[in-house]
């Protein structure tokens, strides 16, 4: 079973454009105290065993590794597709999705920018309840090619922590921020912060320019394959009424909806 905590509400929802780094600080060594003179008199009785300190922070369960690798779909002989969302933005158009999947037996994976799963655990939660896979898209969605490597690392690990303290885990798979295809230095610190696979895409509907639900079905539907991984946001109400539709396409093609893990690994 997942473990999940809750979290302290964040600031407000992010844009997706929000640009955002940082540092990790190193903590200056504290100087033991000066030993007491041994007392004379006899202390009271202790009745209330001493507190304990929880651990400051959650411990990792990814080590981080070599670089990760690029993939943008799985095998064409997989029966499995793999609806992925861009999640930022209004968390009632990510409800809606989870919504339509619950009824229609459909599985997603959201890939979250990190100041929104901040400001929405509850979502996330119902993400997780609903089968429902997660990855890490970044704490603010800034111009990660454009980072020095230090400030791509940050991105990637603020969101993983955010990731880890809600979920228990920082989840299996990355996709970076305003690129399709990711440099080897994003892939170098994506490997740093603990994620061997980059998840890219090969259907991509640019529902993102709001072309409408009609227009978001036509594209993917035209381009399905067994294998085949699809980009879509939460961004846009389009989305979200195009999506039934999606699930009919899929399935009219003898494929089904399904986690990036099931494309993936089979």
């Amino acid at each position: 079973m997942i473990r999940r905590r809750t979290l302290l509400l964040g600031a407000g929802v992010a844009a997706v454009a929000a640009a955002c780094s940082g540092a990790k600080n190193r903590l200056a060594p504290v100087a033991a105290p000066a030993p007491t003179p041994p007392s004379t008199s006899t202390p009271p009785p202790t009745t209330t065993p001493p507190a304990t300190t929880p651990p400051a922070t959650t411990p990792r369960t990814v080590a981080p590794a070599g670089p990760a690798v690029y993939i943008a779909h799985g095998a064409t002989t997989s029966t499995g597709v793999a609806l992925t969302f861009h999640t930022a933005g209004d968390p009632a158009i990510t409800q809606s999705l989870l919504q339509q999947a619950a009824g229609l037996g459909a599985k997603l994976t959201f890939f979250v920018v990190g100041t929104w799963a901040t400001a929405n655990p509850g979502v996330v939660a119902q993400i997780l309840d609903g089968g429902h896979e997660l990855g890490n898209h970044t704490w603010s969605h800034i111009d990660l090619p454009a980072l020095p490597p230090d400030a791509m690392y940050a991105e990637i690990e603020r969101c993983a922590a955010v990731l880890q303290r809600e979920t228990g885990s920082i989840s299996k798979w990355f996709r970076p921020s305003q690129t399709d295809v990711p440099t080897a230095a994003i892939l170098q610190q994506a490997g740093r912060a603990g994620y061997a696979t980059s998840v890219g895409y090969d259907i991509d509907p640019l529902d993102y320019t709001d072309p409408g639900a009609t227009a978001v079905t036509s594209r993917v539907a035209a381009k399905l394959h067994g294998g085949a991984i699809v980009s879509l946001h939460t961004l846009y109400e389009g989305t979200a009424v195009a999506f039934p539709n999606l699930v009919t396409s899929i399935r009219a093609a003898g494929l089904q909806p399904v986690t990036t893990s099931s494309v993936l690994s089979g």
